[in-house]
Parts: structure tokens; sequence; C-alpha cells
């Protein structure tokens, strides 16, 4: 089995920090009007859908 050379301590640590930032950003709540405009969207795409035949 070949081993990977050691990375540099700096790529280390710019790794660890976009881990960082990635996990905050991942944690953060949807804003409320992002939400609102998700729905009516939603609500659009349904109005232009026929209803399905049983």
């Amino acid at each position: 089995m070949t081993r990977r050379p050691k990375k540099p301590q700096a790529e280390r640590d710019i790794d660890e920090n976009l881990r960082r930032v990635y996990q905050r950003v991942v944690e953060e709540e949807v804003p409320d009007r992002f939400t609102h405009l998700l729905e009516q969207l939603r609500q659009q795409e349904q109005d232009q859908d026929p209803e399905p035949e049983a």
C-alpha cells in the first residue's frame, strides 16, 4: 500500500477552516423570505399541473 505524503501544516489548517465554515453554513436556518418564495413556487407548480387521473 502506498502512503500519501503528509500535507504541510498550512494545507491542514486551510482544510480545517473550510470544514468549519461549511459546517456553519449547513447549520444556518433558511431565511423566512426564501421559505416564502419556495412556497409560492410550489403553489404555482400545483396551479399549473393538471390533476392526475385516478
